[in-house]
């Protein structure tokens, strides 16, 4: 879809994937970083079977569906004040192992208007000046769960973990970015004026558009992304009409952030 992320694939029901469709799958996630489908009717049971085909499914700190715990709704009307996902963030990035991906099904969109954008953060890496990369290398950063779901819930307890700044894939061996305007709070190293100055610049240098894919969603869309390399954006500009779906997150079976 763009020269640095993003594909979409067809011919394929995800319900229904033999193995050589799952391996292809499987390796386009490695190769594009977010991949989408078209006409795949899906309900939390059946996102959560293809989900699992991936491995371990990972609960959220919000609440999933009664039934299905590992399936969170998401879901924005003329009730909502606010959305999931409305600012550029790696999910759950504040989790001490957060999701290898996600993936996102559609049902209900508005007439226009409520994509999704994804950034490459491979690209936002190799970016950097080599001095900014030398200033990186090393340094570590607070990630907390409050910055993200304390507007969802006030008295909540939220996860916070510390993470790399500069984060090393444990399938492609590729750098990336791994700072994100949702959840970092903090660069530990420095004192706080130099991380706040520092942090700035990362958030702003990941969100430039060369580094971007936008996908325009129609009803029974999936997107899949690859947690560990990317950052995502929803963009809430179709307000006050309904956008409405289901999310299945991924363990990270490497269980480290290196």
């Amino acid at each position: 879809m763009t020269p640095r992320i993003g594909a979409i694939i067809g011919n394929v029901d995800l319900k229904a994937m033999s193995d050589q469709q799952f391996d292809e799958v499987r390796q386009a996630i490695g190769e594009h970083q977010v991949i989408f489908f078209r006409d795949q009717p899906l309900d939390p049971a059946s996102l959560k079977d293809v989900g699992q085909r991936f491995g371990p499914l990972q609960i959220h700190a919000l609440k999933g569906l009664p039934d299905h715990p590992e399936v969170r709704k998401l879901h924005a009307d003329e009730n909502s004040k606010h959305v999931a996902g409305e600012e550029w963030h790696t999910d759950m990035s504040c989790a001490a192992v957060p999701p290898m991906g996600s993936i996102l099904y559609l049902h209900t969109l508005p007439t226009l208007g409520g994509d999704t954008a994804f950034a490459s953060m491979y690209a936002a890496y190799d970016a950097l000046s080599d001095r900014m990369k030398a200033y990186l290398e090393g340094l570590t950063a607070t990630h907390d769960g409050r910055l993200a779901f304390g507007r969802f819930d006030p008295e909540g307890k939220f996860p916070i973990a510390v993470h790399p700044v500069i984060r090393t894939h444990p399938i492609t061996g590729r750098k990336a970015l791994y700072v994100n305007r949702g959840f970092t709070a903090r660069i530990n190293e420095l004192d706080q004026p130099e991380s706040d100055a520092i942090l700035k610049f990362l958030f702003d240098h990941c969100a430039n558009e060369y580094f971007q894919v936008r996908f325009r969603w129609e009803p029974h869309s999936v997107a899949f992304w690859d947690n560990r390399c990317t950052q995502h954006l929803a963009i809430w500009d179709y307000y006050p009409q309904v956008r409405s779906g289901y999310r299945v997150q991924i363990e990270d079976g490497d269980q480290t952030v290196v």
